[in-house]
C-alpha cells in the first residue's frame, strides 16, 4: 500500500509543474494606462495665436488683454515656437524687480536671432515684441531693402533706473520693471547693417530705403506697444527705438 502511494507521486508532481508552466506561458493583462490629466494652459497649442496674426489697430489691445494673464501670456509664446523661460519674481528696490517675467530666447519661427541673446524682460513686453518682429520687422526688410534679417542689435532691456529725457526726471523707467526694449538695428543676409543712429533720415550706408525701412518698423511698432519713442522724440532716442509694453498709448 506504501508503494502504490510513492508510485503516484511522481506523477503528482508532473502535474503540478505542468499547471505551472502553463499559467507562466498565459500571456500578461496589458498595464492600466491612467487618464491623461488635463495639459495646462502653457503647454496647450493656440491655434490663430496673437504672433502669427498681422497687425492690425486691434493688436495694441490684444497684447495688453493677452498679457494680463501670466499664463495665457506664456502659452502664446509657446504657441509660436518663441522660446521663454520663466524666472521668478524679485525685488530688487523699492521701484525696481521683475514680476511675470523671464528670459527670452530664440523665436524658432524666424531665422533672426539677438545680440545679445538672452534677455530678460516681463511676459507681456516678449509678445509684444516678438508679433514686433515676426510680422513688421522681418518682412519689412525683405520689402523695403531686398534681405533677410539675420540679427537684432538692441541696448537691453531691464535697467534699474528713471526715464532718460535728457534732463533730471524723478519718474521711474518702464526699463525698471523690465518692461521696454530697446532697439539699435539690424544685419542683414548679404552683410548690410542698418541702424537706428546711422539710417533714421534716411542718408546713411543704407540710403533712402534704410529710412523708410526705420519709419516703417517705427509706424507699426505704434500699433503693437503702449509707448515708443524714436529719434523723432527726443536727442536721448537718436540711436534706438523705445518700444515699451505698458498699457500706455504714445507714438513720436
Amino acid at each position: 500500500m506504501i508503494q502504490a502511494v510513492r508510485s503516484q507521486w511522481p506523477r503528482a508532481a508532473l502535474l503540478v509543474a505542468l499547471a505551472v508552466l502553463t499559467g507562466c506561458g498565459r500571456a500578461a493583462p496589458p498595464p492600466t494606462t491612467p487618464y491623461p490629466g488635463r495639459p495646462s494652459r502653457y503647454e496647450a497649442p493656440l491655434v490663430g495665436a496673437l504672433i502669427d496674426q498681422r497687425v492690425t489697430d486691434q493688436t495694441r489691445a490684444a497684447v495688453s488683454r493677452e498679457g494680463a494673464s501670466y499664463g495665457q501670456c506664456l502659452a502664446q509664446l509657446s504657441a509660436s515656437r518663441v522660446t521663454f523661460s520663466p524666472v521668478p519674481n524679485r525685488t530688487n528696490s523699492a521701484v525696481c524687480g521683475l514680476k511675470e517675467g523671464g528670459v527670452l530666447g530664440p523665436d524658432m519661427g524666424t531665422v533672426a536671432r539677438m545680440a545679445p541673446g538672452d534677455v530678460e524682460m516681463t511676459c507681456q513686453t516678449a509678445l509684444a515684441l516678438s508679433i514686433w518682429r515676426r510680422q513688421v520687422l522681418e518682412p519689412a526688410a525683405r520689402e523695403i531693402l531686398g534681405s533677410d534679417v539675420v540679427q537684432i542689435d538692441h541696448f537691453g532691456a531691464y535697467a534699474c533706473r528713471n526715464v532718460n529725457n535728457g534732463g533730471v526726471s524723478n519718474r521711474v523707467s518702464a526699463h525698471a520693471q523690465a518692461a521696454a526694449f530697446d532697439f539699435s538695428g539690424v544685419r542683414l543676409r548679404d552683410g548690410r547693417r542698418i541702424t537706428v543712429l546711422a539710417d533714421w533720415k534716411g542718408d546713411g550706408p543704407g540710403g533712402e530705403a534704410g529710412g523708410r525701412f526705420m519709419r516703417r518698423i517705427r509706424d507699426d511698432a505704434c500699433r503693437i506697444f503702449g509707448t515708443t519713442l524714436s529719434p523723432d522724440y527726443n536727442a536721448v532716442h537718436r540711436d534706438h527705438l523705445h518700444l515699451e509694453a505698458t498699457n500706455t498709448q504714445f507714438c513720436r
